[in-house]
């Protein structure tokens, strides 16, 4: 065990498969353990031995526990992983991929994910929670229009509008339902109320979060960044020094274009839409709201967004916007500077001197 430099660990619920090399990257031991036995096996490394998982349900617990063994405790990106599996796709196993990850933590420029604190976790199972219960809401909506169409009943596409209509529609004796369909609507409806009363408990939470936290007050203050966008940025990315520049942010949340360039010659497509899907949603909506009424404010974001839509299209000026949201967050958390809507940027005093010289 005092050999091994590297650790390479498939998790799964209940065995976990673990490859580990010495400092001159040959194989120590490659083997199967119980679950409730892999901690009792990670004491016996050596201390600061680099630890790899690839990322999933339960990889920032155990990250967690890593640590606190004082070990080296990395995650990886899947899709950073599957180059480095020797024995392509159709060699996927726990063994194979234990190894994949040995050898895809070796490599010096491998981007990992950072561990992510119990806080962190907690807030984000609200977020997560919040938006399984928005989906569950727009199906229980759904179906009971589905419902009330079968009989002739129709209303406004608004759910405020059919919450109102409803209970009246249910007691209507001069329409086709029978009793069993009106008690069938009934639960449904119920069920529509339970689910309004568990985001409400979520929004609750949120709000909480924005009243604890100064980096949520401070993510607030962008256009097109609200309480529930703003909770969720914190909660996701942590530390934003983890990141070298705003470039890479925005990338790393999928709001960059894809390449296909080749001899000097750059063909730009569509955006990645890599990372986290949720974020990056959510930075689009607000994103949304902000473009479609830049008309109305005088602000230089505004502005810039008003002239990049009549330009490019309303479409292109949303991502755009919402890309140039998260520079603007990396550089307000990374730097430790406030949000100011009139900022005008600059380009600095090297790169000017360079152009002249040029």
């Amino acid at each position: 065990m005092n050999e091994i430099t590297r650790v390479g660990v498939d998790l799964a619920k209940s065995v976990i498969q673990v490859y580990a090399v010495n400092g001159a990257g040959l194989r120590v031991t490659g083997r199967a353990l119980r679950r409730d036995k892999f901690l009792a096996w990670c004491v016996q490394l050596p201390a600061g031995c680099l630890v790899a998982m690839e990322a999933s349900s339960s990889a920032h617990h155990w990250g967690r526990k890593l640590l606190a063994l004082g070990l080296d405790a990395r995650i990886i990106a899947a899709q950073h992983v599957l180059p480095y599996r020797l024995q392509g796709r159709s060699g996927k196993n726990d063994a194979n991929d234990a190894a994949a990850i040995c050898e895809a933590a070796s490599r010096p420029q491998m981007h990992f994910v950072p561990i992510k604190s119990v806080e962190q976790q907690s807030m984000l199972c609200i977020h997560r929670l919040r938006e399984g219960f928005k989906a569950e809401r727009t199906a229980c909506i759904n179906r009971i229009r589905g419902l009330l169409a079968e009989f002739g009943v129709v209303f406004a596409q608004s759910p405020e509008a059919l919450r109102q209509a409803l209970p009246d529609a249910m007691e209507d004796a001069t329409n086709e339902m029978s009793g069993m369909v009106r008690q069938a609507l009934q639960m449904a409806y119920e069920h529509w109320q339970e689910l309004d009363a568990h985001m409400h408990q979520c929004d609750e939470r949120i709000a909480a979060h924005g009243k604890a936290s100064e980096q949520v007050r401070q993510a607030e203050q962008l256009l097109g960044v609200g309480p529930v966008t703003a909770s969720a940025v914190v909660a996701t990315v942590g530390d934003f020094k983890q990141f070298k520049n705003a470039a890479q942010f925005g990338a790393w949340l999928g709001l960059t274009p894809r390449q296909n360039s080749s001899g000097g010659k750059n063909n730009l497509g569509r955006i990645t839409k890599r990372g986290d899907s949720y974020l990056r949603t959510l930075l689009i909506q607000g994103a949304k709201s902000i473009v479609l009424t830049a008309h109305k404010r005088d602000d230089p974001i505004s502005r810039w967004a008003q002239a990049l839509r009549e330009r490019s299209g309303w479409q292109k000026a949303v991502v755009a916007l919402a890309n140039k949201n998260a520079r603007i967050l990396w550089a307000v958390f990374a730097r430790g500077r406030a949000f100011d809507a009139h900022h005008v940027s600059t380009k600095p005093a090297g790169a000017i001197a360079v152009v002249i010289a040029a």
